[in-house]
């Protein structure tokens, strides 16, 4: 996306916390514990990929995208498709945007990346 910055991806933790789950010393009900409300949000809001569960192994996960800023207003903490980001980062200086890995199946749940959008614009006066 054109104003994508601060780009965090958390592929080596779920690769660890993927291992230590695989070798035992962790066990399904520590990686397998999403909230009601995030799997409700994966279920009607969350968009399908075609990664495998790595913990079940029986069903895809599903993103669900969620958007935070202190220009957003009641739209923070919002899930948002991720063909609504464009226009928004046409529309607000900056906001932060979460995307989790949900198995519907098995409640595995992961911060898969997080980055930043927006013009880089100073918010302007409140009227």
């Amino acid at each position: 996306m054109w104003s994508q910055r601060s780009v965090v991806d958390y592929g080596l933790a779920k690769r660890a916390t993927v291992q230590s789950f695989r070798a035992g010393r962790t066990g399904a009900r520590d990686v397998c514990d999403a909230n009601p409300y995030l799997l409700r949000a994966a279920r009607y809001h969350g968009e399908s990929t075609d990664r495998v569960c790595p913990i079940c192994e029986h069903r895809n996960v599903t993103n669900v995208t969620y958007v935070y800023g202190d220009e957003l207003g009641r739209v923070a903490g919002q899930v948002k498709a991720t063909s609504d980001l464009p226009e928004m980062a046409r529309e607000y200086g900056e906001f932060r945007v979460y995307v989790v890995e949900v198995c519907q199946g098995c409640s595995w749940n992961h911060l898969a990346v997080s980055f930043v959008l927006g013009t880089a614009d100073p918010p302007g006066p409140s009227l």
